[in-house]
């Protein structure tokens, strides 16, 4: 997409920030959000033991409170994107910052110590709203405020901070403290660190642009959470960028049902050995969506999107399972595999420019709806596996995820971006500016 290719600089050098495609403006919102992640992702090699062990009593039980709290996840990701339209993402992120804090303050003040399920339950699922409406409130601050011409960049960061937080540093950081200081004052140090995270972030960005208002004058808040499902309705093009990001990694939760006996029984790597082939491709993924991010703004949304990630998941699916299975007992070919398929993965960051701008007067709303497919994956994948996965073989739903895949690359034709869109990348103007012709 031509659209999509870098303007060239009119004003002064630009420094380092500005060389490795970041926003300046926003700079440290990238900084809040990647403590704020990181203190998020703490509990999440533990929590449901953990749970178990301190007032959930049994396993199911405290499958109930992680099943309660991953569902208000998904609601709080959908609802982030139509709140910021109306409500600005900074308040939004105040939002997010301030459930997240508040409830977390009740779940270790009160909840835990005194073993009330009830207050368990209500006090950590409730804050599943927390963390989707401070990171995606971001998001769609970093979609509005950013230059046009960038947009894959900045997107490309925003992923970076978010995953790289999400678990993997997160876990890593619980795999020090926790032998040091414990399971119960290592979750009071994920709540200092979300709090200085979110601090640092809506503090430090607090004068960029993109953080007000997006929507027009008179749309409520109840009319934009109306407008984030009509919209799928309404613009056809919206519905088809939600499939092609359920696409995205629909695939991939669908793996993580049937690869763990695949790789660890099966192929003789051990529980251990199948873990660290799913490190690998988290670590991949973190560093490949920086890496798309900017070559995106380069060689066209469009084009990065179609090719690095939808055909090459395709492929990079296929080699993760037929190759470990055909050449037994090869680990490294497992392993660059399963590095393959991270970061092919990462090859459809710019679906979220693309949303942006396929909707310039309803960023936050097509936000919405990108973030329900993503929600929308983390079942579909699995539902897959369990309808086919007895006649077809762990081989058959391999070929149906690469088949999904295909068919997103071909989707991609339809994600097209309306003229006055078009414009502002072309002029480099701001986007909240096509927001108000567009509105």
């Amino acid at each position: 997409m031509s659209a999509s290719a870098p303007s060239a600089t009119t004003t002064a050098k630009p420094g380092l920030i500005d060389r490795l495609g970041l926003p300046r403006p926003l700079f440290w919102g990238f900084v809040g959000l990647l403590l704020f992640m990181i203190g998020d992702g703490v509990e999440s090699g533990y929590i449901s033991p953990y749970l178990r062990d301190n007032g959930a009593d049994t396993a199911t039980r405290a499958a109930v409170v992680i099943t309660v709290y991953g569902a208000l996840v998904t609601a709080g990701s959908w609802l982030s994107g139509a709140l910021s339209d109306v409500w600005g993402p900074r308040r939004v992120m105040w939002l997010g910052l301030a459930i997240w804090g508040g409830l977390e303050i009740v779940f270790l003040a009160v909840a835990l110590p005194t073993e009330n399920y009830t207050l368990i339950l209500l006090a950590y699922g409730l804050r599943g709203f927390g963390y989707p409406f401070f990171a995606y409130g971001f998001l769609v601050w970093v979609l509005a405020g950013s230059s046009p011409r960038r947009l894959g960049s900045a997107v490309g960061w925003f992923y970076f901070a978010f995953t790289g937080g999400l678990p993997t540093l997160g876990s890593l950081l619980a795999s020090s403290t926790e032998p040091l200081i414990g399971e119960y004052a290592t979750l009071w140090l994920s709540l200092v660190l979300v709090v200085a995270g979110g601090l640092i972030a809506l503090f430090g960005i607090r004068k960029a642009e993109g953080g007000q208002r997006l929507a027009a004058p008179g749309v409520s808040a109840g009319r934009s959470i109306a407008n984030s499902i009509a919209i799928i309705f309404s613009q056809p093009r919206i519905a088809v960028g939600c499939l092609v990001r359920v696409a995205n990694t629909a695939p991939q939760f669908g793996f993580l049902v049937f690869l763990p006996s695949v790789f660890s029984d099966d192929l003789g790597f051990g529980t251990a050995g199948w873990l660290q082939l799913v490190f690998i491709l988290g670590a991949a993924n973190i560093f490949a969506n920086l890496f798309f991010g900017v070559l995106s703004d380069r060689l066209g949304w469009h084009r990065t999107l179609r090719w690095f990630g939808c055909v090459a998941s395709a492929v990079s699916s296929l080699c993760l399972y037929f190759l470990p299975t055909h050449v037994s007992g090869q680990y490294w070919i497992a392993v660059v595999c399963a590095a393959l398929f991270g970061v092919t993965l990462a090859g459809f960051t710019p679906i979220s420019v693309l949303m942006s701008l396929m909707a310039p007067g309803q960023k936050g709303n097509a936000i919405a709806v990108l973030n329900l497919g993503a929600g929308a994956a983390t079942f579909v994948g699995p539902l897959i596996v369990t309808v086919f996965l007895a006649p077809l073989g762990p081989g058959g739903v391999t070929v149906i995820f690469a088949g999904l895949y295909v068919l997103a690359g071909v989707a991609v034709r339809w994600l097209t971006i309306p003229d006055e869109a078009q414009q502002a990348v072309a002029e480099d103007k701001p986007l909240m500016d096509v927001a108000d012709r567009a509105s």
